[in-house]
């Protein structure tokens, strides 16, 4: 019995540094997928007009996230986070479905799919393991979706806290937006050259 304890206790220790090492190396992934991505793209003029729209209102959304998003120092309730606990990964999603329909590619959508669903998952996992590490009850609370008041000092701010574009610079939202343009610029160029415009 103490070495089947001892086997689920190593499994899940493995499990725990795989879910932390995807979400450390989310990005670089990124660059690996995006890779794979553009060779087997084949965008046209359609689907470049609809994929690209549905990707800019993902980033959008990771922009308004990020312009209310003190990272590590609140449990943060402001804009989009009064309703969704992790809407910069809404957008990175709403983004990687555009990025499939411009791609116009049923291989692409599936490594995108795959991408998204296996670095975010991580990536929640990770993130909400510390949210609840430092923040304790405060994000128990803002999970259960109580409203944070004034007299509590667990680092939960408003919910009327105003957008701010300076947040969003200091939370590096620029290199995303960054990559969005290189992707939309890579793609055209793919269409292009495959002679679609």
């Amino acid at each position: 019995m103490a070495e089947h304890r001892s086997l689920l206790a190593r499994i899940a220790r493995l499990r725990a540094g795989l879910v932390e090492a995807l979400a450390r190396r989310r990005v670089t992934l990124g660059f690996v997928f995006g890779a794979a991505v553009l060779g087997l793209a084949e965008p046209t003029a359609m689907s470049l007009a609809a994929g690209l729209s549905i990707a800019a209102c993902g980033e959008a959304i990771r922009v308004w996230a990020a312009g209310h998003l003190s990272k590590s120092r609140e449990v943060t309730c402001s804009g989009p986070y009064r309703w969704c606990a992790h809407p910069l990964y809404v957008g990175s999603s709403v983004m990687g479905v555009g990025l499939a329909v411009a791609s116009a590619n049923l291989v692409v959508a599936a490594l995108i799919a795959t991408y998204l669903t296996v670095t975010l998952t991580a990536a929640i996992r990770t993130e909400e393991a510390f949210l609840r590490r430092t923040f304790g009850a405060g994000y128990e609370r803002y999970k259960r979706g109580d409203e944070p008041r004034a007299d509590r000092s667990d680092a939960t701010n408003g919910p009327d806290r105003p957008f701010s574009l300076a947040q969003a610079r200091v939370n590096r939202e620029y290199r995303a937006v960054i990559g969005f343009g290189a992707a939309v610029l890579l793609l055209i160029l793919k269409a292009t050259y495959n002679g679609m415009f």
